[in-house]
């Protein structure tokens, strides 16, 4: 029995060394980045400017993937359920708390299964309509939208998302309904509204942007509390609703279990990349305002998201699925 429990030991104590010996030659390969939403949306135009960054630091590959589906949850299940070991991280959006508010079977603990390791950007969300829509305020789009209750639509990048979230809260202030339209994220719902096939946009500076400087998008409203430094000129939803406001934010993180000195490696190369002259620029020019943060403070962030949103379904009416 003793020679039984002092091979366990040894066991035990080899497979710290091991980890500890793995941690400390970390990164000996590629790091994939991944992101649950299309190619050129949000999460994976920031993913692949800070993924550029980090990789300068690391000296390894920072290769961003993006897995699509489900407001993000294919993507977040994935990473919480790939081996603890730095080499699989997943850009987490605002999107992540709001599943954990809406939605009532995820595949994974939105907390529990993740090691946060450090805050990236935080963003506002812009109202828009086709350049030819009758809207010209986001006063006349409350107007139409309450002489025709649950017509007028909009778009987001998935149901359970932040977007969605956004448009049925924007309903609820305004005491009217819009139709809810999900496509997969990336540039589906611009191109929905550009095309016709949806009334409303709402979605990031980071896909609005370019289409609303082209003039083939009109911003109507941002959500941000003061108007916001990318689209001046753009008024606050709070103009017209009182009190509306919503940031949403980007981060990274890990499988729990992740070792503690690669998450330290980890969120002092995102701070570096994040402090960067060029990188900061890129993200201004995409609408997100860098916010670099510990492991703690994302995942304070993260569970005050979590009330917050379920706060607002319950006020809301709006049933979890």
């Amino acid at each position: 029995m003793n020679n039984k429990w002092g091979r366990l030991a040894v066991s035990a104590a080899l497979a710290v060394v091991c980890i500890a010996a793995q941690a400390s030659d970390y990164p000996s390969r590629p790091i994939t980045l991944m992101h649950g939403f299309g190619a050129g949306g949000n999460a994976d135009v920031v993913a692949r400017i800070v993924g550029v960054k980090m990789q300068e630091g690391l000296k390894s590959p920072v290769l961003v993937e993006p897995k699509t589906g489900a407001g993000g949850t294919i993507a977040s299940a994935a990473v919480a359920k790939a081996a603890p070991d730095g080499y699989t991280l997943i850009m987490l959006t605002g999107g992540h708390a709001v599943s954990a508010a809406y939605q009532k079977n995820l595949p994974y603990q939105p907390v529990k299964d993740f090691q946060m390791i450090s805050l990236v950007s935080t963003f506002p969300f812009v109202i828009a309509v086709r350049a030819d829509h009758p809207a010209k305020t986001l006063a006349d789009l409350i107007a139409m939208a309450k002489r025709e209750p649950g017509k007028l639509t909009f778009s987001s990048v998935g149901v359970g998302s932040t977007q969605h979230l956004v448009g049925e809260l924007l309903g609820s202030a305004s005491k009217t309904k819009f139709l809810h339209v999900p496509y997969r994220g990336g540039a589906a719902p611009v191109q929905a509204v550009l095309g016709g096939e949806v009334d409303m946009l709402v979605d990031s500076v980071t896909v609005t942007v370019g289409q609303v400087k082209a003039g083939k998008l009109r911003a109507l409203a941002v959500t941000s509390a003061a108007p916001w430094p990318t689209l001046p000129g753009v008024p606050p939803v709070g103009d017209t609703l009182a009190g509306f406001e919503v940031l949403s934010w980007l981060g990274i993180a890990a499988p729990k279990g992740t070792p503690a000195d690669v998450v330290d490696k980890l969120n002092k190369e995102i701070g570096r990349a994040l402090v960067q002259p060029d990188t900061k620029r890129a993200l201004e020019g995409v609408g997100s305002e860098p916010a670099p943060s510990t492991p703690a403070k994302m995942q304070a962030l993260v569970e005050s998201e979590i009330a917050r949103w379920k706060k607002v379904i319950a006020e809301a009416g709006i049933t979890p699925e």
